[in-house]
């Protein structure tokens, strides 16, 4: 997995496997640097860094594949844990225009042969607009309570 962005406990990559074409949406994946069960065993301060890191970064990649024409409609976001116990947020962008994961109808996750990974300039895109956004006073650490 490519690494999109980090925050003082999490990561966020882009899925080496994704279940949603890069040109349909894109899926990306938020992780603990420190692996935890779930969400219940987050400290306040993680649940808070992990809800801000979650909303901005669907609000990354629904700007940044609106850069190369990709209109996402909606993310879908998904806790998992299940098979490992370590939990994992995926993000799973909802193109309009989609026809392998057609944009309305239930997601069917999955891997899916030939369906291509976010490349190199989306992660660049989705980098950059996470900066702009972390500058933003609606997602700066002192509006959510994150004073080092």
């Amino acid at each position: 997995m490519a690494l999109i962005y980090e925050t003082d406990n999490f990561i966020l990559e882009s899925h080496e496997t994704p279940e949603i074409d890069r040109l349909e949406g894109g899926h990306m994946k938020i992780s603990p640097k420190t692996p935890v069960e779930d969400r219940t065993r987050l400290t306040p301060r993680q649940a808070i860094e992990l809800m801000r890191l979650t909303i901005a970064s669907g609000e990354a990649l629904k700007a940044a594949m609106a850069e190369i024409g990709v209109e996402i409609g909606r993310i879908n976001y998904q806790d998992n844990g299940n098979w490992k116990p370590s939990l994992h947020i995926h993000l799973y962008g909802r193109a309009k225009t989609a026809v392998l994961q057609k944009y309305g109808e239930p997601f069917t996750p999955g891997h899916r042969d030939g369906y291509a990974v976010l490349n190199e300039d989306d992660i660049r895109r989705i980098r950059i607009t996470l900066e702009r956004l972390f500058q933003e006073d609606r997602f700066s650490n002192d509006s959510w309570g994150l004073k080092h």
